[in-house]
């Protein structure tokens, strides 16, 4: 089974993209190719750079109050390397699971090595969605009638997980330890007193590099829709990159802009459109992590605090 899904997240991905090709074209993408330039190149970078400091502080944050020692200069080389691994391969994690054994490796303990991208990662999601939420209700778009559904969806799983291991049939002894194992790291690595708030800026201000970037890309594809209406729209597709049925980070991407363009009224074609270009500002934006494989990013030692 596990095979099986190894194969189909990335051809699912992949058909997604050939789908969408076929369906609105090649034309408006090699249009909106043809208008990067330089500037608007070196503006994604430095967003992206923003973001990737502030997702490298959050990780230190997290390791740090697990009691794993993290430089930030060692973190942001690894967070950069970790970006260029998941988009040049398949999936869109392995570049975070290497960040995690590596940085285990260098402390000693792999389990917290990894147990600390987990928390780092998961923690930034879950900002992203206090952020989406709001502004998925507030503002207008196609969106909105579904928010209360996923709430409702993720609150049903909640309360069934509880039930099934009041029950004990997912063998609530077992679950029991790993709960309060999870508990313990989660109080001390995401809301230990001087750690949380930390992790809550740094996840707010990274999130919004990203909807930046997006907006850059809505530009470059020759939208003309307002900020506050591609908001919703990116958050959207942006929570829809977490799905883990894509190429290098293509599919699930492209795919969810498409549907959401279509269904504001901007076109489907538009979205898709949008969506390459910001995958090509991203993946340029994420070279320097080829420097860091390559060995030419200066590092400093693991160990070593900021």
């Amino acid at each position: 089974m596990r095979r099986g899904l190894d194969w189909v997240r990335p051809v699912s991905g992949a058909a997604i993209v050939v789908v969408l090709l076929w369906q609105v074209g090649a034309a408006p993408l090699l249009a909106a190719v043809r208008r990067l330039d330089g500037g608007s190149l070196a503006l994604a970078c430095t967003v992206v750079a923003m973001s990737t400091v502030c997702s490298a502080w959050r990780w230190v944050l997290v390791a740090r109050g697990l009691g794993v020692a993290l430089s930030l200069r060692s973190a942001v080389a690894a967070c950069y390397r970790s970006q260029f691994l998941n988009l040049a391969l398949p999936g869109g994690v392995l570049g975070d699971v290497h960040r995690g054994v590596r940085h285990g490796c260098d402390v000693s303990d792999v389990g917290k090595g990894l147990r600390s991208v987990v928390w780092e990662r998961s923690a930034g999601q879950v900002v992203q969605v206090m952020v989406a939420v709001p502004v998925l209700v507030l503002l207008p778009s196609p969106l909105r009638s579904w928010v209360p559904a996923a709430g409702v969806a993720v609150l049903a799983g909640a309360v069934a997980t509880a039930l099934l291991a009041r029950t004990g049939r997912i063998g609530a002894p077992a679950l029991l330890r790993t709960w309060r194992a999870a508990v313990s790291e989660l109080r001390a690595g995401v809301l230990g007193r001087h750690t949380w708030p930390g992790v809550v800026a740094a996840s707010a201000v990274a999130v919004a590099g990203h909807v930046g970037v997006f907006v850059i890309a809505a530009r470059l594809a020759g939208s003309s829709a307002t900020t506050s209406r591609l908001l919703p729209l990116a958050l959207f597709v942006l929570l829809a990159m977490t799905v883990p049925f894509n190429v290098g980070g293509w599919g699930a991407r492209e795919g969810a802009s498409a549907w959401a363009f279509g269904a504001a009224g901007l076109g489907a074609a538009q979205g898709f459109t949008v969506a390459v270009v910001y995958g090509m500002l991203v993946l340029a934006a994420a070279l320097p992590g080829a420097l860091v494989l390559l060995g030419a990013w200066p590092r400093a030692g693991a160990g070593r605090h900021a």
